[in-house]
């Protein structure tokens, strides 16, 4: 067996019922489907089975690659040794879907990986821990809601499938997790320069209690004062809002 690791952030999975009904979330008929940090394969055995021609697994772990390549053999040539936070997803055939119960320790890491190539990356199925699963899927006005939410949001749709508690893992992490799927919605385009976008929701956010005003101080010009946006916390904001808000600091630089 492979021994979990605490630097990777390793709690495998032990209830085959709940990694069936993980992958059984996929949906559609991706071109590529990408495990995660596959471990000790429990999803990988379903995974194979419903896309044998279609499945490649990214795992950083040597040891679980030498245990998935003895139990797997016919994977062997789609298994790769890499960090995920690191491979280029554009190699894969598009679309694809990501899946994986993704380590609690670089999550939101992950999140913005995906944001990246949102342009190849047509679905996530993935269990994380609870909390951020909630924030992910938060709506404004919230306190749950936070930059993942807003940046997710805009290029995905967010399902909340189920909650899964401690005991089904090894070890046991001290969280709650649920398992959520992410859907590339229809918008090809923000109505905004993009990059200045997700700055404007980070900075907004990382000050949370402050109004806008204070927030984005630095951003802010004379004729832009005015807008009463900057009168509200980023908690009270939509991603339109945002949008919108993103075009008042920014109008010289709009997307072509």
């Amino acid at each position: 067996m492979v021994r979990p690791k605490k630097h990777l952030g390793q709690h495998f999975l032990t209830d085959k019922n709940i990694a069936r009904n993980i992958v059984a979330l996929v949906s559609g008929n991706p071109s590529s489907i990408v495990e995660i940090g596959a471990g000790t394969g429990i999803l990988t055995t379903f995974l194979a089975e419903q896309f044998p021609d279609h499945l490649h697994i990214i795992e950083i772990d040597i040891e679980s690659i030498v245990y998935l390549k003895l139990h797997f053999p016919s994977l062997e040539n789609v298994i790769r040794h890499e960090d995920f936070l690191q491979s280029n997803l554009s190699a894969f055939p598009a679309p694809l879907t990501l899946i994986g119960n993704f380590p609690y320790n670089i999550s939101s890491q992950i999140f913005f990986h995906v944001l990246d190539h949102k342009e190849y990356v047509a679905e996530v199925v993935c269990m994380i821990q609870k909390e951020v699963a909630e924030r992910i899927a938060a709506k404004p006005g919230s306190k749950t809601y936070g930059i993942l939410s807003v940046l997710l949001q805009a290029w995905y749709d967010i399902e909340y499938h189920f909650t899964v508690g401690e005991k089904v893992f090894n070890p046991p992490p001290k969280v709650k997790s649920a398992v959520i799927r992410l859907k590339r919605n229809t918008v090809e385009h923000l109505d905004c320069n993009e990059a200045m976008f997700t700055q404007v929701v980070k900075k907004g956010f990382n000050q949370r209690r402050k109004t806008l005003r204070n927030a984005l101080r630095e951003y802010l010009k004379p004729e832009t004062t005015a807008h009463p946006f900057l009168d509200k916390r980023a908690e009270q904001l939509s991603i339109n809002d945002f949008v919108l808000l993103t075009r008042l600091l920014f109008p010289q630089t709009l997307r072509p």
